[in-house]
């Protein structure tokens, strides 16, 4: 398309609102070179992936792109062989993870009903070893750690051994000679650590100056004693930054064996970026996704111009390109008539582009190949072309590239020279793009063309609504009827003399009294048709309080029946007291088994499954409890309720109350500790059993994830473990974390030889660094 249209219609602040949608610089980029599509199936697709976005982040959120950065030079100087610095190292790290976490979020979701973006994110490459090497070398401040290498940390343990005895020879100075310095302090110059000696004193503290104050009367030294100790801190530094160079270079190496991984990471992301920007711009707009044609059909129905406030907008329904193809829209100046044009222009651009348009649902749009626009002062100073001549230069233009997929807008054809003649000019212009099946919007002031749409084939008049009574246009577009001339009403509202205006009315030809009087009726019987309209929508209105007091009784009527079900269940609990007999039976046979020195795994885990089995299954088990139209902190909620984390928008169950208004909720394989107002009751299971059955442990009965061993001797720590690895079985939890603390190690190496011996223990490893390390043990069962 023609650059001039993105400019003529504003599109490009269109642009910029999108550009500020999109939460990555690579997805700005894309964003700033969006242009149409004239390819249907391609604006089919893109409008496609827009609503699957939309309805992703209308049902979840926003969607996290943290951490995604531009890592293609990067990964352009690693493929020639250069050195990347550890900040490079370490955004390549956060975009992969960025991916990851992405499609995780992506993949976890429980509507299918996003195939092109679970598509894309499956392309996303997880690159977990790569990152994890980077990681491990490289912190979060983009700085090199000691553990990147067992050289690097012998080397920075030399460093800091020989920077401490500089440091303390030179604060022995700082004491002993305190009066020699101009200030008791160390410093360092020329990366030596150096004293601020009185210029008089020079000799007396000896060494080497390397520099000295502004007037002259203070040196910085470096005493002769730590000559040495610089000069080995110094050696020390350089290995240190040969082995961080060298840690850099190794990482460089890897970073370019999974280039083709990284960049096809980098393009799906950048993708996914520019999609989900489209649809926060769409929910920004409240827009709606139009359905696309190649039959040059529009219809927007309560469309709104995306670039006015809502309070300044009026919303109006278009039709074209079926029954007719130009649509002649008459009315006042400051009527609305060019933001209309603007509106069914800037509204096809969007759409062709895979953006939504601020509309109701249902609206469709044509892909055109071309969109031209006449709109505004096209005056030329240095071309010394008039207004006139400037419109018609750019029509000429325009008839050139005119074809059955073009849509043309026209706003004041004609305008800018002799009456007469530009209604000619203008009616001949009209006839000539109508011919050759374009759609055409138009805009006009002459009165010779109110009469225009009845005399061609494909061609509709239409209005924009001017209330008399308040002498203010209303804005609304009237589709059929041609704009009347207001003149007399509003010369007569005014207080112009009825004499005056009867002698006026007699002074216009017979013709356009014709026109005029036509306009009414067609005004008269356009009114006539909203009232008919108003009644429909009464009856309607009628009808849906009807349903809704329908729908209220077959509410209660369900109360009622859900009444006589629990009804029927109270009497069904008589019946099942035997089974609840045989379930104590069990218990009490399980109870006498526990101390049997004999008793398997097996054998407690089946029983513990007969107990289960044996009682019975009630309807009101697992009761939804109501959403509270209270504070959350009237509600009560005990251990083992089922809670929502409003924060997080994630379920739990509570595990223990900590204080009056904090509990700790388990999320997953995950503790928090929560206040009480940010926690919603989502469900509580009822007892099945009216006595409690403490000796039972199994999936109902809560153990916790972690085992806290220090300060128990050894021999009670190994029964504690023991007991506790049996409740954690019966748990039916996947790992544990046994808390022995570093020490002597003995309890560990314990810990770990029990693990061994274990026949339901699949592993047992130290702790990560967020975990409390060699401290912890983790057990992993089978």
């Amino acid at each position: 398309m023609n650059a001039r249209i993105f400019r003529v219609l504003e599109f490009n602040k269109i642009i910029d609102q999108l550009v500020e949608q999109a939460a990555s610089s690579l997805g700005k980029d894309q964003a700033r070179a969006l242009k149409p599509s004239t390819n249907l199936e391609q604006v089919q697709l893109l409008q496609e992936e827009t609503d699957q976005a939309v309805q992703i982040v209308r049902k979840h959120g926003d969607v996290p792109f943290g951490g995604i950065t531009d890592i293609k030079p990067s990964i352009k100087r690693a493929e020639i062989g250069g050195i990347l610095n550890p900040q490079e190292c370490l955004q390549i790290a956060s975009t992969i993870y960025g991916g990851k976490r992405l499609r995780r979020f992506i993949e976890q979701m429980e509507e299918p009903q996003s195939p092109l973006i679970r598509e894309m994110v499956a392309n996303i490459v997880p690159l977990t070893e790569l990152e994890t090497e980077i990681k491990q070398c490289i912190d979060d401040h983009g700085h090199v750690m000691d553990g990147a290498s067992d050289k690097l940390r012998t080397i920075r343990t030399k460093i800091r051994t020989s920077e401490s005895r500089i440091r303390e020879r030179l604060e022995g100075y700082t004491r002993s000679k305190s009066k020699m310095l101009s200030d008791a302090i160390v410093t360092i110059r020329n990366d030596r650590y150096v004293l601020p000696v009185k210029q008089e004193y020079r000799q007396a503290i000896g060494g080497i100056v390397h520099d000295q104050s502004a007037s002259g009367q203070t040196l910085f030294m470096e005493p002769q004693a730590v000559v040495d100790i610089n000069n080995a801190l110094s050696e020390a530094k350089a290995q240190e930054q040969a082995e961080i160079e060298r840690i850099l270079r190794e990482l460089t190496i890897r970073i370019a064996v999974d280039q083709h991984a990284l960049r096809q990471n980098v393009d799906v992301l950048t993708g996914l970026d520019f999609i989900f920007a489209r649809a926060k711009l769409a929910q920004l707009m409240r827009a709606a996704m139009p359905k696309m044609n190649d039959q040059g059909y529009i219809e927007m129905k309560q469309a709104r111009h995306p670039l006015l406030a809502d309070a300044e907008v009026v919303a109006n329904d278009i039709i074209i390109g079926a029954d007719y193809h130009a649509i002649v829209i008459t009315g006042p100046n400051t009527g609305g008539k060019t933001v209309t044009l603007k509106l069914v222009g800037l509204c096809t651009l969007m759409a062709q582009s895979g953006l939504q348009i601020p509309a109701l649902d249902g609206c469709q749009l044509a892909v055109f190949n071309e969109v031209f626009a006449d709109i505004g002062d096209e005056q030329s100073i240095e071309q010394s072309l008039s207004t006139f001549s400037s419109h018609m230069t750019n029509i000429v233009d325009i008839l050139q590239h005119v074809d059955d997929r073009t849509l043309v807008l026209f706003d004041e054809l004609g305008a800018g020279t002799d009456p007469q003649e530009g209604a000619a000019l203008a009616m001949a212009i009209l006839d000539a793009v109508v011919k050759r099946n374009a759609r055409i919007i138009a805009t006009t002031h002459y009165p010779e063309l109110k009469a225009y749409g009845y005399n061609r084939a494909g061609v509709i008049n239409a209005s924009v609504e001017f209330n008399v009574k308040t002498l203010k246009p209303t804005y609304r577009l009237l589709i059929g009827v041609p704009g009347r001339s207001n003149a007399f009403d509003i010369s007569r509202r005014l207080g112009l003399e009825d004499e005056l205006i009867v002698a006026a009315k007699q002074l216009i030809g017979t013709d356009t009294k014709s026109v005029e009087n036509m306009i009414a009726s067609l005004d008269q019987a356009r009114r006539g048709a909203e009232q008919d309209y108003q009644d429909a929508a009464q009856a309607l209105d009628e009808a849906e309080q009807l349903k809704a007091d329908l729908a209220k009784q077959w509410q209660q009527f369900e109360r009622e029946r859900e009444a006589l079900y629990k009804k029927a269940e109270e009497k069904a609990e008589k019946a099942v007291a035997k089974a609840r007999q045989e379930a104590e039976d069990i218990v009490a046979t399980i109870r006498e088994m526990k101390h049997q020195s004999t008793l398997k795994e097996h054998e407690w885990i089946e029983a513990r499954k007969l107990f289960d089995e044996a009682q019975p299954s009630l309807a009101k088990k697992g009761q939804v409890i109501p959403t509270s139209k209270h504070s959350n902190q009237d509600q009560t909620l005990e251990v083992g309720d089922e809670v929502k984390l409003l924060t997080i928008n994630q379920n739990g169950t509570i595990v223990e109350q900590i204080g009056k208004h904090d509990f700790q909720v388990q999320v997953g394989m995950m503790k928090m500790k929560v206040k009480k107002k940010d926690l919603q009751l989502v469900k509580r299971d009822d007892p099945i059993v009216k006595k409690p059955l403490a000796t039972i442990k199994g999936a109902s009965y809560h153990v916790k994830t972690e085992l806290d061993l220090r300060g128990e001797r050894f021999e009670d720590a190994l029964q504690a473990l023991e007991k506790y690895i049996d409740d954690a079985l019966l748990a039916g939890y996947p790992r544990v974390s046994i808390i022995h603390g570093k020490g002597t190690g003995a309890l560990r190496k314990g810990v770990q030889e029990f693990a061994a011996k274990h026949r339901h223990i699949a592993s047992a490893t130290a702790g990560a660094m967020n975990e409390g390390g060699s401290g912890v043990t983790i057990l992993e069962f089978k």
